[in-house]
């Protein structure tokens, strides 16, 4: 019987779709920065320092791979991981839209799907955890509707209720009228903001208290993985200001939530497409005169992030090498072919890794077939640039 799991793998790289499963199994290139990472996610697990990094990369060379192997890297060390996908609908410039789509993408160690309700639920109101929690959210916080929301829900026996506080909890804000309400039945108190919440100003406390909790759960920390940050190059002027503004949040350790490490992943162009073409630096001059930090410390950032480089040689057939181990088990077969004999039908996949992997695999799935195979075609993905007819999400 062929192993499903192999069939799976072969499957993913041949669809060009990187996995998390890819990850697992191909994890040993580019040991240079993964070697950074891995400190960086011992510095958090051992000591508590958050950090965060940007990488760079051509499309197609592996930066969505590479994510992949920090998730399994990150569970494996029994960190919480989260992983976005930034899109129109979840644009950077927007804190609190990234947060709910963060936690809706949010694994916990060894559960293969996104969710950390059940956990939360075996929280008692009394238990040490719920009390350190309510401390945290009373001192710790800008605002502090998170104490009164924490404390409503785990105490509150009506269903709707609960539903309602868990929902806010993971980006869905309940009104400030109805959560006063909430608490008002349960306690027959009055709340009094210190600060009114609002969602634009004061969704970084979400992601506080957040980290705070996976800490009390007893996880290592939290990791944050955030993809294709290119995006924010087809954002409008201010909007893209914010949005760097925001990822400070995550990537300077005086601004980040306690235990976290984020990585940023992006196109290797945005320098030259977005950040000289559109002249960001003057725009943050004109729009934010008086307050360039921490915007400009995150211009700096991107200019200088590391950029993946394409594999070495000895990378490249270690690659080819269990692709081809993959594929027999996959399809129950041994294929009778030489390394550098698949290394060489990879030439037609043109510079970029996906294209090389998919070429080998294409040349593999003929031998299976036929007994022999011809020259692979498989079309080369070009680079994403910025020059598309996208509407602005903000002018």
């Amino acid at each position: 019987m062929y192993d499903i799991e192999a069939r799976h793998i072969i499957e993913a790289l041949r669809s060009g779709v990187p996995s998390r499963a890819v990850g697992q199994y191909f994890s040993e290139a580019r040991p240079r920065i993964m070697r950074e990472i891995s400190d960086r996610l011992d510095s958090v697990c051992d000591g508590g320092k958050s950090s965060g990094m940007i990488i760079s990369g051509k499309y197609g060379e592996g930066k969505t791979h590479l994510l992949n192997t920090v998730f399994n890297l990150a569970h494996s060390n029994n960190m919480v991981v989260s992983y976005l996908t930034l899109s129109k609908e979840t644009p950077m410039d927007k804190l609190y839209l990234v947060y709910q789509k963060i936690i809706q993408n949010t694994y916990l160690p060894k559960r293969q799907q996104p969710g950390f309700m059940q956990e939360l639920e075996k929280i008692s109101a009394n238990s040490p955890v719920a009390s350190e929690m309510l401390f945290y959210a009373l001192q710790q916080l800008e605002t502090d509707k998170l104490y009164y929301l924490f404390r409503s829900y785990l105490n509150t026996e009506d269903s709707d209720e609960k539903f309602l506080l868990q929902a806010d909890l993971e980006g869905d804000f309940v009104a400030n009228a109805a959560l006063k309400k909430i608490y008002r039945r349960i306690f027959n108190e009055t709340v009094k903001y210190k600060v009114n919440f609002t969602k634009t100003r004061h969704c970084s406390d979400y992601f506080k208290f957040m980290s705070h909790l996976f800490t009390q759960m007893g996880y290592h920390g939290w990791v944050i993985l955030i993809d294709e940050t290119e995006l924010m190059g087809r954002l409008g002027k201010k909007a893209r200001l914010n949005a760097y503004r925001n990822m400070a949040r995550f990537l300077l350790p005086e601004k980040c939530p306690e235990n976290t490490f984020s990585i940023f992943a992006l196109s290797a162009s945005y320098t030259e497409d977005v950040i000289e073409s559109k002249h960001e630096y003057e725009n943050l001059e004109d729009v934010y005169p008086d307050e360039p930090e921490p915007a400009r410390t995150v211009l700096d950032l991107l200019v200088k992030a590391p950029q993946l480089v394409p594999l070495t040689k000895d990378e490249i057939n270690n690659v080819l090498y269990k692709i081809q181990d993959f594929h027999g088990k996959a399809y129950e077969w041994t294929p009778n072919l030489s390394l550098s004999s698949l290394a060489e039908s990879t030439q037609s996949g043109g510079y970029l890794l996906r294209t090389k992997i998919r070429a080998a695999i294409e040349f593999l799935d003929q031998l299976y077939q036929y007994g022999k195979a011809g020259n692979t075609t498989v079309n080369e993905l070009g680079e994403e640039t910025f020059t598309e007819d996208v509407p602005l999400l903000d002018d």
